[in-house]
């Protein structure tokens, strides 16, 4: 019989550990250490989660961390934090690491388990590494980094997906666009030629600080290419748009309209999630 599975509320805690497999690999080993980058002038202070079951572990590291950050003024929600928190299992729970920084709106969770592979796999809903084993604390569904990319950048931000120094993985969540967010791409030669990059960063530029500082201010014009505009006026009737849909509504290749979807990304008019595309604040505010 199928059944609701609540991992942040689930009691027998102690049973799922004993079934969890007799070789205790996800057994915590490593305390959880919690930077703290309060003053600029001064090292941080440290905040340490010891090992315990890990059920407990993972809510008290959230927890910290969400109280911690928004003690500094961090306008990050516990939810996406806990999400990026509960991707620890994948590393096994080794040498656990977070830092708060920029009066709490940039946070930094690495570890130095096995790392990821396939980066943007990862931020794919419905792909997922866990095993049974896992299973039995998360859910499993390939659900969370990419439910913490989406709401960072739908509210202006970022999520940057790197590797550790010496073997596992960074994930960094900031109220801050990052021009090294995981979500962007930069241009092949080809589309580089094709688009005249530099004159239209410029204009988004001027677009950005526009929007930041009036919301109904006029953008300056952007130098778009008809397919670009196409691009738009689909997405003016559509929340997502790939490059299949483009080419069954206006014909040409897939390859001709990925092209143009990834030039429209480099520039800032569009973000990526999985393998669809959205508009922007900026994208949204040409449009209207």
């Amino acid at each position: 019989m199928a059944r609701d599975f609540f991992p942040f509320v689930e009691e027998n805690t102690n049973q799922n550990e004993k079934d969890a497999g007799s070789d205790n690999s996800l057994t915590v080993r490593y305390a959880a250490r919690i930077a703290v980058y309060d003053d600029k002038a001064a090292a941080p202070r440290v905040v340490l989660v010891e090992p315990k079951n890990v059920r407990s572990y993972l809510d008290e590291i959230a927890a910290t961390v969400n109280q911690l950050a928004h003690e500094q003024g961090g306008k990050i929600p516990f939810m996406v934090m806990r999400e990026i928190v509960e991707n620890f299992i994948h590393a096994r729970f080794v040498a656990p690491t977070i830092s708060i920084m920029d009066n709490g709106n940039t946070i930094r969770f690495s570890d130095q388990g096995p790392g990821i592979k396939e980066k943007n796999r990862a931020l794919e809903f419905g792909t997922s590494s866990a095993t049974e084993e896992m299973k039995s604390f998360i859910r499993g569904v390939g659900f969370g980094l990419p439910y913490a990319q989406q709401y960072m950048v739908e509210k202006g931000g970022s999520l940057t997906l790197e590797d550790n120094i010496s073997g596992g993985t960074i994930v960094t969540l900031s109220t801050r666009r990052s021009k090294d967010a995981h979500i962007q791409t930069l241009p092949t030669q080809e589309e580089a030629e094709e688009l005249p990059v530099n004159q239209n960063q410029q204009a988004v530029l001027h677009a950005q600080q526009a929007v930041s500082q009036q919301p109904a201010a006029q953008l300056p014009n952007l130098i778009l290419t008809d397919r670009a505009k196409q691009v738009l006026q689909y997405l003016s009737e559509h929340e997502w748009v790939g490059a299949t849909e483009l080419t069954s509504t206006y014909g040409l290749s897939t390859p001709t309209w990925s092209r143009e979807l990834k030039s429209l990304l480099n520039i800032g008019i569009i973000g990526k999630f999985g393998q669809k595309y959205k508009l922007t604040t900026i994208g949204e505010t040409l449009l209207s």
